[in-house]
């Protein structure tokens, strides 16, 4: 057997154990995302609602996290899960078009 194919061989395993890696993580991190979607939907309803003017004006006492009050901390949640989910609707429509 030639060194060539050995090398091949543990070139492929070594991917083998990465897309397998990874697949693992990334369905752990989809079902995260999942039981995290009802919270995202009532997060983005709460951004710029009668609510959140009412509660931007409240005096927070010293300390108290409240970065949901700002306006670019909201804001870059919903872009950054739009732009994921566009991201794997395009990697999920590459996998299916090549693979499958």
């Amino acid at each position: 057997m030639s060194t060539k194919a050995l090398d091949r061989i543990a070139r492929m395993e070594s991917y083998l154990d990465d897309v397998t890696t990874l697949t693992t993580k990334l369905k752990e991190q989809l079902d995260a995302m999942k039981v995290a979607e009802s919270h995202a939907k009532a997060l983005f309803s709460y951004y710029g609602s009668e609510d959140w003017h009412v509660d931007r004006d409240l005096t927070l006492p010293e300390g108290f996290k409240a970065g949901v009050l700002s306006e670019d901390a909201v804001y870059d949640a919903i872009t950054d899960l739009r732009d994921a989910a566009f991201d794997m609707l395009e990697l999920g429509t590459d996998i299916l078009k090549t693979w499958i």
